[in-house]
C-alpha cells in the first residue's frame, strides 16, 4: 500500500501554482485551475484534484489542451447561449459560462447554457455552487469525450464515460444542497486513486478486459482495460445516455463513440439549466417547504452503525473543514507523477517538492 503526504493547505497551494505556470497560464488562470482542483481535494473528491495534473500535463503536450483560452459565444438567444469552450481549461471555461448563464438568468428568469469542447469540468459541483451563490437553482448534464471507460447495462465493455450529473438548490439560512454524482458506481479518477494507493475497488464496480466481476482497479488505469459499471442497473444507464444525449449531442455536438484510448485529451460538454426561483413564486414560500422538508427527512433516528442523517453537500463541507485544519492526504505514487508532470512541464520538480514541504 502507497504510504501518504499531509500537506498543509497553504504548502499544496504554493505548490500546485508552481506546476500550473508550467502550462504557460496566465496568473487569473494559475490561480483558477489551482484553485478548483484543490477544493476537490479539500471536499473529499480526489479522484477531480490535483491527481488530474499528469492527465493535463500529457493533453497540453499533444495539443488537446489549450492553456489562456476563453469561452466563445456561438448562439445567443438571450435566455439560451449555446458557448465553445475552445478546448480550454474547464477550471476557467467552466465559471466563465456560468457566469453568463447568471447574468441571463437573472434578467430573464431562467437560462439554458449548452457548453461544448471544454477541457475537464473538474469536479461539476463546483457550477452548481457558483449558481447557488448567486441564488440561483441549477441542473447540470455532462458528457465526457475520452477513453471510454463505462460498460452499457448487459454491456461487456466500455461505450462512454462516467457522465456527470449535478444539481443545486439555495437556501437562505443555511448552506445549498449540492447533489453531484457520476453516472457509474465509482468516478473514474477513484479508481486511479485506488490503483496508487494499492487498494481494491468495492465490489460489484467493475469489468475487467474480458467482461468478467473484478475489483481490481488497474482494469481503468492501465490497458488491457475493462469497464465501470453504472450505478443502480439500468437507471444509472440510463441517466447515462441523458447525460450524453444532452451534454454530447445536444449542447456540445459530439458525442463519445471512438475507440481511440491513446489521446489524453478530456472533452466535456455540459447542458445546464439555471432557474431563478423567484420568478416562479414568491422565494420565501419555496424556502419555508423545502426547510421543512429537509428538517422533516433529517429528523429520522439514524440506524444502526450511521450518523444523522444527511443531505447532499454535507458530507463535502465536513471534509473540506477538516483538511483545511488537518492538511490533504496525497498518496505518494499520486506525488511523484505531479512531480514527474511537473518536469515535462519545465518546471523545477525539486522546487514543487520544497514549496509542499515533502
Amino acid at each position: 500500500m502507497s504510504a501518504t503526504h499531509i500537506i498543509p493547505l497553504a504548502r499544496l497551494q504554493e505548490a500546485m501554482c508552481l506546476v500550473v505556470r508550467g502550462f504557460g497560464s496566465s496568473e487569473d488562470e494559475v490561480q483558477a485551475v489551482a484553485g478548483n482542483l484543490i477544493e476537490a481535494n479539500l471536499t473529499g473528491h480526489d479522484s477531480h484534484g490535483i491527481g488530474m495534473l499528469p492527465r493535463y500535463a500529457d493533453a497540453f503536450l499533444e495539443g488537446g489542451l489549450q492553456p489562456n483560452a476563453h469561452v466563445q459565444t456561438v448562439t445567443d438567444a438571450g435566455a439560451l447561449l449555446r458557448l465553445d469552450g475552445q478546448a480550454g481549461f474547464g477550471q476557467v471555461i467552466g465559471r466563465e459560462a456560468m457566469a453568463l448563464g447568471i447574468e441571463r438568468a437573472r434578467t430573464h428568469g431562467s437560462c439554458i447554457v449548452a457548453l461544448g469542447n471544454a477541457h475537464h469540468l473538474g469536479r461539476i459541483g463546483a457550477w452548481a455552487e457558483q449558481a447557488a451563490a448567486a441564488g440561483l437553482v441549477s441542473l447540470h448534464f455532462v458528457n465526457v469525450v475520452a477513453r471510454s471507460i463505462v460498460a452499457p447495462y448487459g454491456g461487456a465493455d466500455a461505450r462512454f464515460g462516467t457522465n456527470p450529473f449535478c444539481a443545486g438548490v439555495p437556501l437562505a439560512g443555511r448552506p445549498p444542497v449540492i447533489l453531484d454524482f457520476a453516472t457509474s458506481m465509482i468516478a473514474q479518477g477513484k479508481t486511479r486513486v485506488a490503483h496508487n494507493k494499492g487498494e481494491p475497488v468495492p465490489p460489484g464496480c467493475m469489468l475487467d478486459d474480458h467482461g468478467q466481476p473484478t475489483t481490481d482497479p488497474r482494469y481503468a488505469v492501465v490497458p488491457p482495460f475493462g469497464a465501470l459499471l453504472t450505478f443502480g442497473t439500468h437507471k444509472g444507464y440510463g441517466m447515462a445516455l441523458m447525460c450524453e444525449l444532452l451534454g454530447g449531442a445536444l449542447a456540445a455536438g459530439m458525442t463519445q463513440r471512438n475507440d481511440d484510448a491513446s489521446r489524453r485529451r478530456v472533452l466535456n460538454g455540459m447542458f445546464s439549466v439555471l432557474v431563478d426561483p423567484s420568478v416562479l413564486s414568491e422565494r420565501t414560500a419555496f424556502e419555508r417547504e423545502a426547510l421543512a422538508f429537509l428538517d422533516w427527512v433529517q429528523a429520522s433516528p439514524p440506524r444502526d452503525g450511521y450518523g444523522p442523517v444527511q443531505v447532499a453537500g454535507d458530507a463535502e463541507r465536513l471534509s473540506r473543514a477538516r483538511r483545511s485544519a488537518d492538511g490533504l492526504p496525497v498518496d505518494s505514487i499520486t506525488w511523484q507523477e505531479i512531480l514527474d508532470a511537473a518536469a515535462r512541464l519545465g518546471v523545477d520538480a525539486r522546487q514543487v517538492a520544497a514549496a509542499a514541504g515533502c
